[in-house]
């Protein structure tokens, strides 16, 4: 695949540089002597946009480019959006002190920037007769398993008995996804579905606006607006506060630790007065703007597959298509959404990860979105499908019905349900 020369280059310059390790801006205590009162803290150091201007264009996006037809000011954003994006975030801007990665583009960055990664997260907790304990006090339910000093790690604790790993999910055509309204997608929770496919919705109250809706981001479809989405992972996978989510995570809920080692006033990501916004904003921004991977010319192999998609039930829970309601980004207003998702939550019975956020059970998992899945192996949660024909034989739970007529079907049927599946 052909990737845009100007994001090909900021890949390429992420790639190459790795991750470093920030210098810790004290050493710790030695054992045994007291660890004081916490350090002094400084304002973070954080760099602005540069507001670079993108010229407009309407022919179909490549990868990792803006969607269509935006205005002069959407492509702004996009293009600020972008540079936030693939910022590597530093101790002095409030990296850590724990952390998964220091940019979002070094997670997001399979088949262009703001695709699905390589790196998967650990999350765990206990099950005590049947009750999950996301271990919260100790750190849980999300590790961060980098740190800006070696004193200030975060390890999976002893008295976690559920240890799960989560792929990055993608990217591309996020904003379409948040267009998409709630209703349409509690119009797929009905019963009468076959096979005994229910599905539900993750309804959470979204940090952001403090109300009542649908989530759809994340695999546990624990977010609902890309805002949020965005805090989260600001705070969580780089440990930069914000201010949806201004508390720091202790490392493995040590306060003592945390005060040794968070040297930067918290909130580390404030509003820039002039324009109006932080850099989870400018992530946002990036993410809603953000094309979706456009699908390849069906071979006829491929369009014999569609079919067979449909005849095995696939298409009960990855719905082929979605509409966006009024918006008042034009390339967003009312816009065919093909994400092959109903973005519900389904029971995969052994498929599960033993999780529970939310609503959201050991056994539930968002549907995944199909589309662009030709750039996204490994497949499902936690990579453990290297091929799409692995993902559906380990499809359990809801899915086993669909899964067991893919099985019966020809091998020439099987591979043409596969190469369908690789054009979206």
């Amino acid at each position: 695949m052909k990737t845009n020369p100007l994001i090909h280059h900021v890949l390429l310059a992420v790639a190459s540089t790795g991750l470093t390790l920030a210098q810790a801006p004290s050493a710790p205590p030695q054992h045994g002597q007291s660890r004081g009162p916490a350090q002094q803290q400084f304002p973070a150091q954080r760099p602005r946009p540069a507001h670079r201007l993108m010229a407009p264009n309407s022919m179909p996006p490549r990868p990792s480019d803006p969607l269509p037809n935006l205005t002069a000011d959407l492509l702004t954003a996009f293009s600020d959006g972008l540079e936030e994006f693939t910022n590597r975030e530093d101790a002095a801007g409030g990296l850590g002190p724990i952390f998964n990665q220091n940019s979002c583009a070094a997670c997001h960055v399979q088949g262009g920037i703001g695709g699905a990664g390589f790196i998967n997260v650990t999350r765990f907790g206990r099950v005590t007769n049947g009750t999950f304990d996301p271990l919260a006090d100790l750190g849980g339910s999300l590790l961060q398993a980098l740190s800006i000093n070696p004193a200030a790690r975060e390890l999976v604790p002893r008295e976690a008995n559920v240890v799960a790993r989560r792929q990055t999910t993608p990217l591309f055509g996020l904003g379409l996804v948040e267009a998409i309204p709630d209703d349409v997608i509690l119009a797929g929770v009905h019963e009468g579905k076959p096979d005994g496919v229910k599905g539900k919705a993750h309804m959470v109250t979204d940090i952001v606006s403090g109300q009542r809706m649908v989530g759809r981001f994340g695999w546990k479809a624990q977010q609902a607006t890309l805002l949020a989405f965005s805090g989260d992972a600001y705070v969580n996978e780089m440990g930069i506060t914000n201010r949806f989510f201004p508390t720091e995570n202790a490392p493995n809920g040590k306060a003592d630790v945390l005060a040794a080692f968070d040297r930067v006033a918290d909130p580390e990501d404030t509003i820039d007065p002039v324009t109006g916004k932080s850099d989870i904003d400018h992530s946002a921004d990036f993410m809603r703007l953000l094309a979706p991977l456009r699908p390849l010319p069906p071979s006829a192999s491929a369009s014999a597959g569609r079919a067979a998609f449909q005849s095995t039930g696939c298409a009960v829970c990855h719905t082929p298509r979605m509409f966006t309601g009024t918006n008042d980004i034009g390339a967003l207003n009312q816009k065919p959404v093909d994400l092959y998702s109903d973005l519900l939550l389904h029971d995969v019975g052994a498929l599960g990860d033993g999780i529970v956020q939310g609503d959201a059970g050991p056994r539930d998992i968002r549907t995944a979105p199909l589309w662009g899945t030709r750039v996204s192996a490994p497949y499902l949660h936690d990579g453990r499908a290297p091929t799409v024909d692995a993902a559906i034989r380990f499809h359990s739970g809801e899915a086993e019905a669909s899964r067991n007529r893919y099985l019966k079907l020809s091998v020439q049927q099987r591979q043409q349900l596969l190469d369908f599946i690789n054009t979206l």
